[in-house]
């Protein structure tokens, strides 16, 4: 094993321990765990430094306010999947097209949950891929991001081509995030795969904030104009329905 496994392993056995103890001291850290001190100090100071640990005034250590986050995280995640789910499942089966659940990480777009279409031919967009937050439908998770946080994205971001559709022009993203937050909605075409298409939506929760996009997408051969304004109304429909039981209220 490698000495950087062996010390992720260690590093590990070490929060393994605030499993069924709320506070140690760095003794009882070296008692328990069996490090030697020099390993163990090392190992504490950069799990403190991360904000994996923390270390009150009696030098007690106990878990960081950071598991809090991943917490906290996971079980957003975890619950608008069980939500999202059987709303999904009603959408694809009344437009027979691929439907998508996806959520920011970090900088980028992760998708946590699809339910594919009926037809033949289909896109293979798994759970776990990665997008970026400008091209696509996660795009409407950017598009309602506060506008000083979007502002930083754009400015940090190289807006690379990755189908013959993607937004490369930093003032037309603005101009297409503006337009998204204005009528509640992303139509994207050719931006993630070529000749493919998505309508997408954002999901709100109890705070107002976007939580995670919906979208439905496929062939673009199958999203003509004259089918938009149905795809758009329904799509709308489950994103409010989903943001509904996150406690989001829009009176």
């Amino acid at each position: 094993m490698q000495a950087s496994n062996k010390t992720v392993v260690k590093s590990m056995k070490i929060l393994k321990l605030f499993l069924n103890h709320s506070k140690l001291t760095f003794n009882e850290m070296m008692e328990y765990s069996g490090i030697p001190k020099t390993s163990l100090h090392r190992m504490v100071g950069s799990l403190e430094e991360m904000g994996f640990l923390t270390k009150d005034e009696e030098g007690y250590y106990s878990l960081g306010l950071l598991f809090l986050q991943f917490g906290q995280l996971v079980a957003d995640r975890l619950d608008i999947r069980t939500i999202a789910r059987p709303i999904m499942k009603e959408l694809r089966d009344d437009v027979e097209e691929a439907v998508n659940l996806i959520v920011r990480y970090g900088n980028e777009a992760m998708y946590i949950e699809k339910l594919d279409t009926p037809q033949p031919v289909r896109l293979y967009t798994s759970v776990g891929r990665r997008s970026p937050l400008y091209a696509g439908e996660s795009r409407i998770i950017l598009a309602y991001l506060p506008k000083g946080e979007q502002e930083t994205y754009i400015e940090n971001t190289d807006l690379k081509p990755i189908g013959i559709g993607t937004i490369t022009d930093k003032h037309v993203l603005r101009q297409s995030l503006d337009e998204a937050r204005k009528n509640g909605y992303v139509v994207t075409r050719s931006e993630l795969e070529n000749y493919t298409a998505s309508v997408s939506a954002p999901v709100l929760n109890g705070q107002n904030q976007v939580a995670a996009a919906i979208s439905v997408a496929g062939i673009e051969a199958r999203y003509q104009e004259d089918r938009l304004p149905e795809l758009i109304k329904k799509v709308k429909k489950a994103a409010m329905e989903i943001s509904k039981k996150l406690g989001y209220s829009y009176l």
